[in-house]
């Protein structure tokens, strides 16, 4: 089945959802019920508040409706008769939309009828209800949406569904959720210990354990290594700034109701950084550039600040404060298909050392070029800068998918899409052209003629930002992370009281090779300090007793495994450090 007919499905079984709502709340009135990915949902306001028995009330009468095999049934009514139409019905909010449709100009719109329930819709839909599978959907889960998304308005009751177009795709999906939520980074980042958040300090604002900070560093350690090979700078600024450098950006604009303002009774003026791009021009600008100095690469791993909506912060995958990894090349127009070249290598390099190169695909994001008022910068720029993104990708053979109205404001992007291990999608990395931004501060270089002329900026982000990288990894390796990167890499269990000392011998002999280890010689049985260690997803046990002392070995238990093998110390540090530097 297309996309397209998956659209159709979708949307046409939210109407179903919505005929069912009607016939268990008669008074029920309903807002929006669209299709979304791999499902649906519509928003009720009703008599009473749903619980989730309810929805196993509203699936039986949904199959008795797709059963009676109903015909979706398509008119058109002018402006005037849908509003009288809808006031009828008793639905304001069907109401209110048509008049928002009637100033936006429109003169008729276009209803669909099923059974007893009239819908404002512009379809399409399915023929009638009995193309939808009866054992092929399910009502999932039930929330709360402020009505337009204002939380000045009143808060409505959202049900949402998935749908397939066979009860096989259905199940796989379920189990794949199953799966999904045993992965859930903030299951396992409270379990693991990695993260934490506060109500005193603020939702949004995440404090990361020295577990979860070990994970961070490590990447930083990382991602800035691979950077430093290509020419990359590390460089730091400040989170606060004058909001005219956001102005003059664009930025501020932009983001004018994520800003975070900051005053004080000192007359202060200031705006957390949303984003680092316009810091690092002010960097390139503190002196004068010759074309010879050119390429200019600026890395840094800082803190962003952007006033989400209360209600979408959740987890690490929204938060307030961001930790990106940033960085920004300044260079000749000449040099910029090399240095985006170099860029994709960094992706290449960087994620295939984390197993997730092989599963992507490429984004081409251009201009929406019916509206072109949407961005900044000269059309002649934007022309040559998606021709060599284009060139890019026809050289590098990354079969890169156009998508208008995907661009950034000021120039076009490559994004790179991974899916993870149970096949959930993610955006992370890009590379952004711009010749916008150097044009309104006024960057320049002396080029071969003695002539200023403005550089082109290259904005890019590897592993993005470090909150969104994280639930990535976390769900991806189910909290099981790679060696390199585990906060614990190794536990020492004595098999009794008596092996302490030998134990913590062979700690100290870890700790002096860098090696992240732990002894866990608590009053608990072996057995369960093994589960425990398990449960912690440490990569590697070594039980140590009298054999070992004796002969200066361990026995090795490693994770996932039950099968032990006995080695000395030293081959023992030798083996895993070789893990550690080939990113094993």
């Amino acid at each position: 089945m297309t996309n397209k007919n998956l659209e159709i499905l979708r949307h046409s079984t939210s109407h179903v959802l919505a005929e069912a709502m009607l016939q268990l709340f008669p008074d029920a009135k309903f807002a929006i019920g669209p299709a979304i990915e791999n499902g649906f949902y519509y928003d009720f306001d009703l008599s009473r508040t749903l619980t989730p028995e309810d929805l196993s009330v509203l699936e039986k009468k949904m199959r008795a409706i797709i059963n009676q095999k109903k015909s979706f049934e398509k008119s058109e009514l002018k402006i005037d008769e849908a509003i009288k139409k809808f006031e009828e019905l008793s639905q304001p909010y069907k109401v209110e939309l048509t008049k928002d449709l009637a100033e936006a100009g429109e003169k008729k719109v276009s209803v669909y009828k099923t059974g007893d329930f009239v819908d404002l819709c512009s379809g399409p839909h399915l023929e009638s209800t009995g193309e939808i599978s009866a054992d092929a959907f399910k009502l999932t889960k039930i929330s709360g949406a402020y009505w337009k998304g204002d939380e000045k308005n009143k808060m409505l009751q959202r049900v949402y569904g998935v749908v397939f177009p066979s009860k096989a795709e259905l199940k796989a999906y379920l189990t794949m959720l199953e799966e999904a939520a045993k992965r859930d980074h903030r299951k396992l980042g409270k379990e693991l210990d990695l993260f934490h958040f506060s109500e005193l300090v603020g939702g949004g604002l995440p404090l990361y354990t020295p577990k979860g900070t070990i994970v961070k560093e490590e990447l930083q350690k990382h991602i800035e290594g691979i950077c430093r090979k290509y020419g990359f700078q590390k460089v730091s600024t400040p989170s606060l700034a004058k909001v005219e450098l956001f102005e003059t950006s664009g930025h501020a604009k932009k983001f004018q109701e994520e800003l975070f303002h900051v005053t004080s009774e000192k007359k202060h003026d200031f705006v957390l950084k949303p984003v680092q791009c316009p810091h690092h021009t002010q960097l390139y600008a503190s002196k004068a550039r010759s074309y010879k100095d050119l390429p200019i690469r600026y890395m840094e791993s800082d803190k962003q600040y952007r006033a989400e909506k209360t209600g979408e912060v959740g987890g690490l995958s929204r938060v307030y404060a961001i930790t990106v990894e940033d960085g920004h090349t300044f260079c000749r127009v000449d040099q910029v298909k090399e240095e985006i070249k170099s860029l994709i290598n960094i992706i290449k390099d960087f994620y295939s050392s984390l197993g997730l190169w092989e599963n992507h695909w490429v984004s081409l994001s251009v201009r929406d070029y019916a509206h072109p008022e949407k961005y900044i910068g000269d059309s002649k720029d934007w022309d040559l800068c998606e021709n060599i993104l284009q060139e890019v990708s026809d050289e590098m053979g990354l079969k890169a998918k156009k998508c208008e109205g995907e661009a950034a404001l000021y120039g076009p992007k490559l994004d790179f899409m991974f899916r993870d291990a149970i096949g959930k999608e993610i955006q992370i990395p890009t590379v952004q052209l711009d010749f916008a931004t150097p044009k309104r501060f006024e960057l320049e270089y002396v080029n071969e003629k003695g002539e200023k002329t403005a550089p082109v900026m290259v904005h890019r982000a590897i592993l993005g930002s470090y909150e969104r990288f994280l639930v990535l990894l976390i769900e991806h390796f189910a909290g099981a992370f790679p060696l390199w990167l585990s906060p614990v890499q190794v536990t020492v269990l004595p098999i009794s009281e008596k092996f302490k000392k030998y134990a913590h011998k062979i700690k100290d002999q870890l700790l002096e090779e860098n090696l992240r280890v732990e002894v866990d010689d608590s009053d608990e049985s072996l057995g369960k300090r093994i589960r425990e260690a398990e449960k912690q997803k440490i990569p590697y046990m070594l039980v140590v007793g009298e054999k070992e002392e004796k002969e200066k070995t361990v026995s090795v238990r490693a994770r996932g495994q039950r099968e032990q093998r006995t080695v000395s110390a030293k081959d023992f540090i030798s083996q895993i450090k070789k893990q550690i530097e080939d990113k094993a």
